[in-house]
């Protein structure tokens, strides 16, 4: 049972002193209020499996600030799951981050997951510093620790980020975010245990013994492998790939569907054998998958999370 009254960094040092895995799931704020009722639909059907935390994302550019603000404090209040809020560097002054940390504090969060986030521009193209604002999520992290007894998350990479010269310059900067004041991370998406086995190796070279959660997301379609691989910023396994296409020749989408989330599980099982610390379950606000993957690893009991149908990824 996760403790609501702990923080957050407590709880997760807890489970780790415990050999207990933690188990958290990523959202984004609605956009409508028919996006609001598939949001809350989710948000309490993972509500049932009491998990460490959940999470609510920014848009791109911070375009979703104020929908962030509002879809978390929503959650800290009317429900009995820890908020975890997103906040970015992106367009946003040292000034706004303060009143957005503020609203956040106000609504009872004191958790955050601190990024810089993606160029507005889009993959590709230049991050460009707010004239007021931060460059990048180290001095982030600084800021909100400044600001109150925030646990604070970042970002870990288990492939090289686009801007980094190679994958121990990531590691070596997540040690940096951990000096500074960060008490985990969790992983972009990735489809090979070894990447965060040799992540959190790198990170240890350097000092870092945060836990690191690995950050999963099933494909259930053929159509998601090319977006998938712009998110992981790695293209996926090509045996992956192959036992996807197997499924679709051999029963169409729903085969797929079933496959992908089999491979998630297999992937998920395979890094908490290895000592991955928990799992975080990217859900496009859409909970079905990830109860299946939550099912079939055992962590806890989906059965109270009421039946998948309504809501079917």
């Amino acid at each position: 049972m996760v403790t609501r009254g702990a923080p957050l960094r407590d709880v997760l040092a807890d489970l780790r002193a415990e050999g207990r895995p933690s188990l958290s799931f990523e959202f984004f704020p609605p956009r409508d209020d028919a996006g609001e009722a598939v949001l809350w639909e989710s948000l309490r059907r993972v509500e049932a499996l009491d998990p460490t935390f959940v999470s609510v994302t920014y848009g791109a550019g911070g375009s979703t600030r104020e929908r962030t603000v509002r879809a978390t404090r929503e959650v800290s209040r009317e429900t009995t799951m820890q908020p975890v809020a997103h906040l970015t560097c992106v367009s946003a002054s040292r000034s706004e981050l303060r009143r957005v940390v503020g609203e956040y504090a106000d609504a009872g969060v004191s958790s955050v997951l601190a990024l810089r986030g993606d160029p507005p521009g889009g993959p590709g193209t230049a991050f460009e510093r707010h004239p007021g604002g931060l460059r990048n999520a180290l001095e982030l992290v600084e800021l909100v620790r400044s600001l109150g007894d925030f646990t604070v998350g970042v970002a870990a990479f288990p492939t090289p980020h686009p801007e980094s010269a190679d994958a121990d310059q990531d590691a070596r900067v997540l040690a940096l975010k951990a000096r500074a004041g960060a008490s985990f991370a969790v992983t972009q998406l990735f489809y090979e245990a070894r990447l965060w086995t040799e992540l959190v190796d790198r990170a240890a070279g350097h000092g870092c013994d945060i836990p690191v959660l690995p950050g999963l997301m099933a494909i259930t379609s053929l159509r998601q492998v090319a977006t998938f691989t712009k998110l992981a910023g790695a293209p996926v396994p090509a045996r992956v790939v192959e036992r996807l296409e197997e499924a679709e020749r051999r029963g169409g989408a729903a085969e797929v569907r079933r496959t992908g989330v089999a491979l998630t599980a297999e992937l998920g099982a395979e890094l908490l054998d290895a000592g991955a610390p928990g799992l975080h379950l990217y859900t496009l606000n859409r909970s079905s998958a990830s109860l299946e993957i939550v099912r079939a690893l055992g962590l806890r009991d989906p059965e109270h999370a009421g039946a998948p149908a309504a809501v079917a990824s």
